[in-house]
This record gives structure tokens, C-alpha cells and sequence, in this order.
């Protein structure tokens, strides 16, 4: 055997290498676990604050109709979510009213009235107030900007309305892209001159995110799992066949509106 066939001594500049290679290279392997271990703790800070949004009747079964997911903010007596989770028209006459619903223990959950506080339609952001009774847990805000293309974001709402229970569901994903749209109004009678203006000289940009929403997810906060700060709220999930095929094949791509819009319509509200 020749002296060739032996394993060479590696130089002290490269030992110096493999090791600093060495030492780096858990960190890069664990950047997921990280993130997994943000959110074991940020969850359980985030949920409390999450509330199903929809209609109650005492007559109608079932009482309680979801529409959507919200969120508390502010003192603890506004709830933000998307002006498309709201009602057309509430039937008074039916004793019918706006409520949101706050998850309890198991599948249980209390009923608080609210009313529509501030709406915009052109950014689909709205915000609730509770028709009194005690504060709520509010999430903390992010302020405006910051937010960057590539960067983890965790959303917990009520994925396929309350089929799956009173729960809030935790989700997480990236920040594919961010991204300028325009968001139609949902009926042609919403539409004005003035207001196709807008949407035409006016659009914004938008989170475009790697992650799977469904549609009772609209409302959630859009928020980072280490800090738990709120940085935008779901208002879409990108449908690649049809309506009907979202659950069984759903896109994996989803919007989310920046929070900067989200403190405007809040700073409308004092």
C-alpha cells in the first residue's frame, strides 16, 4: 500500500476551516426548529385574542352563523377583521344581530353583541366595538414597514368556518412577495365613478404568502411568531380550479393586508 492511500493531514488553516464550518452548521439546521419553538410559546398569547365573527338569532338553527375570523385590539373593546366577513344587512325585525364569538374552554365559547365601528371596503379592513361587557386581551400591532420578502409569518383564525369546532387554528408560512392589487367590490352597486377612480390610480401593495388559508381564515392576524406583533390581517386565498376544489385542492397561496392600513382605519376611530 502505498503512502498516498492514507488519509492526508489536513493544515492548521484548514482545520481552522472545517471547524468554524462545523460550528455554523447547527445553527443553519436548526433555523426551522427555531421558528417551531417561537411558536410553541406565541400561540398560546395569541389565541385568547382570536374571536369567531358572524350572525346571531336565538330562533334560527343554528343560532350562531360564522362569517369570518377576527381579532381584538386597541383597548381590548375592538375586534379588526375584513369589511367582506360583514353582513349585508342585519334583520332586526328577527331579533337577528352582529356578534363575535369568543372560544372557551373545549367547544364551548361566549356570545358578545358588537356593532360596525369603521369600515373600508376598497382595503377590506374593518373594525368592531363591543356593545360593553369587560375587555378583552388585545394583540400588539406592528408599526408600519419592516416587513420583508422571505420572512416567516404565523396566522391563527377558524379554517372552514367552525366545521372543525371552536378552535382557533395556527398556520405558518412565508412572505412570497409583496405585491400591488386592487381589491373589486363585491356587488356592482358598491361601484362608483369615484371609487373605480381609486381602485384604478390608488392601488396598494399587498402580502402575497407561501402558506395554505382557507376560507374561514379571512380576519385572521397575520402576525411574527417570535414577538407575536400583528402585521397584517387575511382577507384572500387565491383559488386555482374552482370555489368548490379550495379544500380538496387548495393553491397554497394567500394574501394578507399590511397592518399600516389597519392603524389608519383605527386612527378614524378617536
Amino acid at each position: 500500500m502505498t503512502p498516498a492511500s492514507f488519509p492526508q493531514p489536513v493544515p492548521d488553516r484548514g482545520r481552522r476551516r472545517l471547524l468554524a464550518q462545523a460550528l455554523a452548521l447547527p445553527v443553519a439546521v436548526g433555523l426551522p426548529a427555531l421558528v417551531q419553538a417561537d411558536l410553541v410559546t406565541t400561540v398560546p398569547r395569541i389565541k385568547p385574542s382570536v374571536v369567531a365573527v358572524g350572525t346571531y338569532q336565538r330562533t334560527r338553527s343554528p343560532a350562531f352563523q360564522f362569517r369570518g375570523t377576527g381579532f381584538v385590539v386597541g383597548d381590548g373593546q375592538l375586534v379588526a377583521t375584513n369589511a367582506h366577513v360583514l353582513p349585508e344587512r342585519i334583520d332586526s325585525d328577527k331579533m337577528e344581530a352582529l356578534v363575535i364569538v369568543v372560544p372557551g374552554e373545549g367547544q364551548t365559547g361566549s356570545v358578545r353583541q358588537v356593532a360596525v365601528g369603521a369600515a373600508d371596503r376598497s382595503r377590506d379592513l374593518a373594525v368592531l366595538k363591543l356593545a360593553g361587557g369587560p375587555p378583552l386581551p388585545a394583540l400588539r400591532l406592528a408599526r408600519a414597514g419592516g416587513v420583508q420578502e422571505g420572512q416567516t409569518v404565523a396566522f391563527t383564525g377558524f379554517p372552514i368556518g367552525n366545521v372543525l369546532g371552536m378552535t382557533p387554528v395556527t398556520h405558518r408560512g412565508i412572505v412570497a412577495a409583496i405585491t400591488p392589487i386592487g381589491i373589486p367590490q363585491a356587488n356592482a352597486r358598491d361601484l362608483n365613478p369615484a371609487l373605480i377612480r381609486r381602485l384604478a390610480n390608488d392601488v396598494f401593495r399587498v402580502y402575497q404568502l407561501d402558506a395554505t388559508a382557507y376560507p374561514g381564515n379571512s380576519g385572521s392576524p397575520l402576525y411574527d411568531p417570535a414577538s407575536g406583533e400583528v402585521i397584517g390581517v387575511l382577507n384572500m386565498v387565491f383559488v386555482k380550479s374552482t370555489k368548490e376544489n379550495v379544500l380538496s385542492d387548495p393553491s397554497g397561496i394567500s394574501y394578507a393586508i399590511p397592518v399600516e392600513y389597519l392603524h389608519r382605519l383605527l386612527g378614524e376611530l378617536r
